[in-house]
């Protein structure tokens, strides 16, 4: 999933008020933000497959510290422990993120094949395959998206004209964004992919943008 992701983050706002965008976006896409610099490091697999999926070329080898169930459930913790330790919130807010960053898994084991790994030494993998279908894919993501972006429109508000111009711009940049994955050719090569998904980044620098200039509702 791509937007599907962005839809948690953005729904989780309802749920930490105090969290910024930015920190959500960080917690649901943490492992995406991860396997990039894994499969550069060598560390981790992936490669380009014409008909892997409908919707996708890339083949997934090996990627079991950045997306097993087991290894995100501790990123999860981690990232949660961190936060509240750093900002001395509540621990209801690490809660919140640890089950944003393990919402990953859960999307991905969606819409994935059976390559999401459950451990990081097994080989018991799972997927029920959302990605062999263009419609279904588009229709549940799409849904997704909705759910939670309207959530975060209902829990924030905008206190200037910025606070409406970033958060639109960037739902359009990523309608664009994933219409090019669904539609566009594949990447030359999977270290190529994992190039290009190190612009993600700048989502989550974009996500404290937004926050900067909305306020909870």
């Amino acid at each position: 999933m791509f937007i599907g992701h962005f839809a948690i983050g953005f729904g989780a706002k309802r749920f930490a008020p105090a969290v910024s965008l930015g920190t959500l976006f960080l917690a649901c896409q943490f492992a995406d933000l991860l396997w990039p610099m894994l499969v550069i490091a060598g560390i981790e697999q992936v490669a380009v497959r014409p008909g892997a999926t409908v919707v996708t070329p890339l083949e997934f080898i090996s990627y079991p510290f950045s997306h097993s169930l087991i290894a995100g459930a501790a990123w999860g913790l981690l990232f949660a422990w961190v936060y509240t330790w750093l900002r001395r919130t509540r621990p209801s807010v690490g809660v919140v993120l640890a089950f944003v960053v393990v919402s990953h898994w859960v999307l991905d084991a969606l819409s994935h094949g059976p390559d999401m790994p459950i451990l990081i030494g097994g080989s018991q993998r799972v997927g029920l395959g959302l990605w062999n279908s263009y419609a279904a894919t588009i229709l549940v993501e799409g849904l997704i998206f909705g759910a939670g972006l309207a959530m975060y429109v209902r829990s924030t508000r905008a206190v200037d004209r910025a606070g409406v111009a970033t958060l639109w711009t960037l739902v359009a940049l990523l309608l664009v964004v994933y219409a090019a994955n669904l539609f566009g050719p594949p990447p030359p090569s999977g270290l190529a992919a994992a190039g290009g998904a190190l612009a993600m980044w700048l989502l989550v620098a974009w996500g404290y943008w937004i926050d900067r200039h909305r306020r909870p509702a």
